[in-house]
C-alpha cells in the first residue's frame, strides 16, 4: 500500500495477468454532484488524470451515460496506449451511493498507427455520501495495457499515477464549475 495525504493506493496480483489490479480509497470534501460532474467532464480529464494526453467525448447517450476516447502518454521507449470507455453513472435511491462503471470497450474508434489499443480495462467508482460535505471514494482499476510492456514498468507507474491523479482531483473539485454543480439525476 502507498499512502499520501489520506489517499491510499493498494495493488494486488490478478490471476493470468502480469499487471496488478489497483484500488484507491480516500475521503474528499465535496458533494456527490460535484464529483460526478468532474468525472463526466471529459475534456477536463487531461488536467487531472495522470499521463492522459488527450480525452475526447465520442457520444453522450444521456446525462448519466457517455462514451469517450483517450490516449495515455507513456515514457520512451514505451508506446502510448489508447482506449474507448463506456461510462455509466447510477445511484442507489435508498443509500444514495453512486457507482460509476467505466470499462474499456472495443470498436467505435479504429486502431491508430504507433499507439497500442487497450482492449481490457475495468474501472469502477463507488462514491458514498458521509454527510457534512464529505464523500468516501473507492476506485478500482484492472487493466491489460496490451502490446509489449514490461510488467515492472506498468506496476511502477501504477501507484504514483493514482496518487497524482487524486491529488489533482482534489484541486479540481475546488473550482466553482464543480463546487456548485447540480445534477438532476443525483440526489446529494
Amino acid at each position: 500500500m502507498t499512502e499520501k495525504d489520506g489517499i491510499k493506493v493498494y495493488s494486488k496480483s490478478v490471476p493470468e495477468s502480469k499487471v496488478k489490479a489497483l484500488r484507491v480509497t480516500c475521503t474528499l470534501n465535496t458533494t456527490l454532484s460535484a464529483l460526478v460532474t468532474l468525472l463526466l467532464d471529459v475534456p477536463a480529464t487531461v488536467q487531472w488524470v495522470s499521463h492522459t494526453k488527450s480525452c475526447t467525448l465520442l457520444k453522450r447517450v444521456s446525462a448519466a451515460e457517455l462514451y469517450y476516447y483517450s490516449e495515455v502518454s507513456l515514457p520512451w521507449p514505451l508506446e502510448n496506449r489508447d482506449f474507448v470507455a463506456h461510462v455509466k453513472v447510477t445511484q442507489d435511491k435508498t443509500t444514495k451511493v453512486v457507482t460509476v462503471d467505466a470499462p474499456a470497450i472495443p470498436g467505435i474508434v479504429g486502431v491508430k498507427k504507433g499507439i497500442v489499443r487497450v482492449s481490457h480495462s475495468l474501472g469502477y467508482w463507488t462514491i458514498t455520501p458521509l454527510g457534512n460535505g464529505k464523500v468516501k471514494v473507492d476506485y478500482s482499476l484492472q487493466v491489460d495495457p496490451g502490446g509489449i510492456i514490461p510488467a515492472w514498468a506498468v506496476n511502477a507507474l501504477s501507484s504514483q499515477g493514482p496518487l497524482d491523479s487524486f491529488m489533482e482531483m482534489r484541486k479540481m473539485l475546488q473550482r466553482d464549475a464543480y463546487k456548485n454543480a447540480f445534477l438532476s439525476f443525483i440526489e446529494n
